[in-house]
């Protein structure tokens, strides 16, 4: 009895102490668990950073961007001027092909191989010195710029029995490539980009913020268990700009440029040039738009640094890098726009719409011509020719300095600046392209005007002072339109990728020049000048034409250099066009005769009044019926 007490009393005791036990190992099992817990929170809070960024170097992270289509540049009629193409780059994944070789050991020399026979740029060595030199790599560039139809070309193999199994670790890459369907079409006025879709010239550069878009984005992770965690964002696409070139128009007068030239260049028979410069402006006279624009010497849009049709490759190898830039600036310039010169006698139509408007001229006035006139200090400005008594109509038919000189000192110098400046003249037309100078310290002010008459004597008959071509032709609208001048443009309207109008530009009315009386009487006779004065060379037979032509000599003078020019319009009655001509400097011994440019003119208009609709003269046809 007294045994099984002592047996249940130390029972007892070794309960109580294995209690006591398992209480304290779980207060002990506790406290570690709250030590950790705490410890956690402390390593999140002091290094979190730094431990998350090496579970992710751990990891394969993935982060590529998804490169956006720059919008094309298309005519009026939507013919893409300039357009971004599907390319593709050749990506290997070094790390796939390594472990598609542990189950296929001769899989690198195939993929290696079937590479070489569609690509031939890239070589087997390519492939193996990839592997051997980044096994770890994912993204490995093979090729870059591969066409859509070569890359389709290689997938189809993948595909077919022949390729199956053959090739790992290959994908393909998609960006854009900048191509130009009409690569020597307007060149200046379409121009190019550069690396990363930056716009260098033209309406690239004007418009560069609406052809580019928005790159898109993939990203995300793949872990040991190859689980891939990824997200997309997808690109924006850029722009559409749709522009008033006229194609056709714009080949008619690249042709008659060319035509031209290519005369000249074999008459002189020393010179790949025809002339420094030719330019050609067509334009809308009634909104501002512009149909066509053209420089020569150009540049092809698929090789816009080629120098050779300027230079010889013997002097282009010899040029220091500023002189190579300078000459593809000069290669490069938009002439219509940029450049300013002495616009001679195609100024007389904008003095003569002055006299009317103030008052100061009558179609009663007429003007003796003597050969010049005389001025303070042994002055003496010459006419090229002593033309007798001259009408106003006369003075512009024949192009008389002597009468402008008398019709500029009637209106005086303050009408006379009020009015070049109510054309445009000393101020930027605002166009949309690049380029376009200041011409504010380019012309006379009223006070220099009137405080040296010589000033406004030259003035009067377009020299002595510098123009613009979209600045002259912009005015010379306003003139046979009815008095309204507009703000010349290029881009009629932008569009997103779906077809949506974002931005359309209409025609700006910038002010009114001249009462449509003065316009009427004017038409009436720049057409006399076609038809029986200086202009009947760009003259189209049965079609109603006015122009004016002109002659400018080049300062230092008397060193036989001329810009020659012609502007002119139809039909007389209800103008649809302008054609202006300039040629800097042709290629002859005797520059100073306008025919040069008029016989671009005719040639251009020959082409285009049929295309536009516009219609013969009526007696025209009845006397071509008899």
């Amino acid at each position: 009895m007294t045994e099984v007490r002592k047996r249940k009393r130390k029972g007892k005791r070794l309960f109580k102490r294995m209690q006591r036990t398992l209480t304290a190992l779980f207060f002990i099992c506790l406290a570690l668990f709250c030590f950790v817990i705490l410890r956690v929170i402390y390593i999140q809070a002091a290094n979190g950073n730094r431990y998350a960024k090496q579970v992710l170097r751990q990891q394969q992270y993935q982060n590529r961007t998804i490169p956006f289509k720059r919008g094309d540049i298309v005519d009026a009629k939507g013919t893409t001027l300039a357009t971004s193409i599907d390319v593709y780059s050749v990506i290997l994944d070094c790390r796939a092909l390594k472990e598609s070789q542990q189950k296929n050991k001769d899989i690198l020399d195939t993929t290696a191989s079937s590479l070489h026979r569609y690509f031939p740029d890239i070589s087997e060595d390519d492939v193996r010195e990839a592997i051997e030199k980044h096994p770890d790599s994912q993204y490995r560039v093979l090729k870059k710029k591969e066409s859509y139809q070569s890359m389709k070309a290689f997938e189809k193999f993948m595909d077919s029995d022949e390729g199956s199994g053959k090739v790992a670790g290959i994908w393909f890459e998609k960006e854009y490539e900048r191509k130009y369907p009409y690569p020597d079409l307007a060149s200046s006025v379409i121009g190019f980009v550069a690396s990363g879709n930056a716009g260098v010239t033209g309406l690239e550069n004007q418009y560069n913020s609406y052809l580019n878009g928005t790159d898109g984005r993939s990203f995300g992770y793949q872990n040991e268990d190859n689980s891939l965690e990824k997200n997309v964002v997808e690109p924006i696409n850029g722009y559409t700009i749709q522009t008033s070139i006229d194609v056709l128009t714009q080949q008619a007068v690249n042709q008659a440029v060319e035509k031209f030239n290519n005369k000249m260049a074999k008459a002189a028979g020393n010179h790949k040039r025809g002339s420094k410069n030719t330019a050609v402006l067509v334009m809308n006279p009634n909104n501002g738009q512009i149909y066509a624009m053209s420089t020569y010497p150009t540049f092809s849009l698929d090789d816009p640094r080629d120098l050779t049709v300027l230079y010889s490759k013997k002097k282009i190898k010899s040029m220091t890098d500023k002189e190579s830039l300078d000459a593809l600036n000069e290669l490069w310039q938009n002439f219509p726009v940029s450049h300013t010169y002495e616009p001679g006698s195609t100024y007389k139509p904008f003095t003569i719409s002055a006299g009317f408007e103030t008052g100061t001229l009558s179609a009663k006035n007429k003007f003796f011509c003597d050969g010049g006139e005389s001025f303070p200090g042994g002055v003496y400005v010459r006419c090229e020719s002593h033309h007798g008594i001259q009408t106003i109509r006369e003075a512009l038919m024949h192009s008389c300095n002597d009468a402008l000189m008398q019709i500029g000192k009637k209106e005086g110098a303050a009408n006379f600046s009020r009015y070049q400046h109510l054309f445009g003249f000393g101020q930027k037309t605002g166009i949309d392209l690049p380029g376009e100078p200041r011409t504010n310290t380019l012309i006379y002010s009223e006070k220099q005007l009137k405080s040296q008459p010589i000033n406004l004597a030259t003035n009067s008959f377009g020299q002595n002072f510098n123009t613009t071509m979209v600045q002259l032709a912009s005015g010379f609208c306003s003139i046979i339109n009815g008095g309204t001048l507009y703000k010349p443009t290029v881009v009629t309207k932008i569009e997103d990728e779906s077809g949506n109008t974002v931005k359309k530009n209409e025609p700006v009315v910038l002010k009114k020049t001249i009462s449509k009386a003065t316009s009427d009487r004017m038409r009436d006779y720049l057409k006399s000048v076609v038809t029986g004065g200086t202009g009947v060379k760009a003259a189209v037979k049965g079609y109603s034409i006015g122009g004016k032509t002109g002659t400018a000599e080049k300062q230092p003078r008397r060193q036989g250099k001329y810009l020659v020019s012609f502007i002119g319009f139809a039909p007389v009655e209800n103008p649809r066009i302008v054609v202006y001509v300039v040629v800097d400097e042709p290629n002859a011994a005797d520059q100073a005769h306008s025919n040069y440019a008029q016989e671009i003119a005719h040639d251009i208009f020959k082409t285009v009044l049929p295309y536009y609709g516009i219609s013969r003269e009526k007696k025209q046809k009845e006397t071509d019926k008899k």
